[in-house]
C-alpha cells in the first residue's frame, strides 16, 4: 500500500467476547479492551506497530440496541469489514478526492472512553454505505489525542500483507487513486478485504 498511512483495520464480530476469544485461540495473542463508543459498539485492540492497529469491534455488551456500524446489525460471522488511513491533512484530502470523482463523506467528530476513563477524540469521514465490506478506506485524524497503537499495553503482531477483492477492480483502483492510495486488488464475485498477520502460532488470515 502507498499513499496516506494505514491507521487501522476493522474486524467486525457479531459477539465481542466470542470474537475476542476466537481471535486469541487462533493467534495466541489476547487483544486488549479499547473502550465503548456512543453508537453502541465496543472494541478490543492489537497493534501492528507504533502507528497502526487491528480493531476488533462488536456490539457493546452494556448497550441495549444492536448497532448498525460496519454491518453489525445483521452480522452473523466475523468479517474484515473496513479500514482507515491517516492523511497529513484530512480536510485537504476530502477536497482533493471530491475533485477527482470520489466522495469520502463529511468529516465528523467521534470519541470513546478507555476502560481507565480517558476520553479519546478524533475526526473521521463518514458516509451512508449499506455495503457489508467497504474496500475504500475512511480517513481519520487523531488531532492531539495520542494514537492508540502508541500504547505499549497493546500486544504486538505483524501485518504481513493487506489486499482487496472486488467485482470491478478498475473502479476500486480509481476510488483509491482519488485518495492517493494504491492497493493490491484482484477480481472476485463480491467485495472483500484480506489481511495476513504473523502471530506466535504462525500466519493467520483475516477476511
Amino acid at each position: 500500500m502507498t499513499g496516506p498511512q494505514l491507521d487501522h483495520l476493522v474486524y467486525a464480530v457479531p459477539d465481542l467476547a466470542a470474537g475476542v476469544a476466537a481471535f486469541t485461540e487462533r493467534t495466541g495473542v489476547r487483544p486488549v479492551p479499547g473502550g465503548s463508543h456512543p453508537g453502541g459498539t465496543a472494541n478490543h485492540l492489537v497493534r501492528f506497530g507504533p502507528t497502526a492497529y487491528l480493531e476488533i469491534i462488536g456490539p457493546d455488551p452494556e448497550a441495549s440496541a444492536r448497532p448498525r456500524a460496519f454491518g453489525l446489525e445483521n452480522l452473523t460471522a466475523p468479517r474484515l469489514a473496513a479500514w482507515a488511513v491517516r492523511p497529513d491533512d484530512i480536510d485537504k484530502s476530502v477536497r482533493q478526492a471530491r475533485e477527482r470523482g470520489h466522495d469520502p463523506g463529511d468529516v465528523r467528530p467521534l470519541s470513546r472512553r478507555t476502560p481507565a476513563g480517558a476520553l479519546l477524540e478524533w475526526r473521521l469521514t463518514r458516509r451512508e454505505d449499506p455495503a457489508a465490506v467497504r474496500p475504500v478506506p475512511f480517513l481519520i485524524d487523531w488531532g492531539g489525542t495520542p494514537h492508540p497503537a502508541a500504547s505499549a499495553d497493546l500486544p504486538l503482531v505483524s501485518l504481513i500483507s493487506f489486499s482487496a477483492v472486488h467485482t470491478e477492480p478498475d473502479a476500486l483502483r480509481r476510488d483509491l487513486a482519488a485518495l492517493d492510495l494504491r492497493l493490491d486488488v484482484s477480481p472476485g464475485p463480491e467485495p472483500a478485504l484480506r489481511a495476513v498477520i504473523d502471530t506466535p502460532l504462525g500466519p493467520v488470515t483475516l477476511r
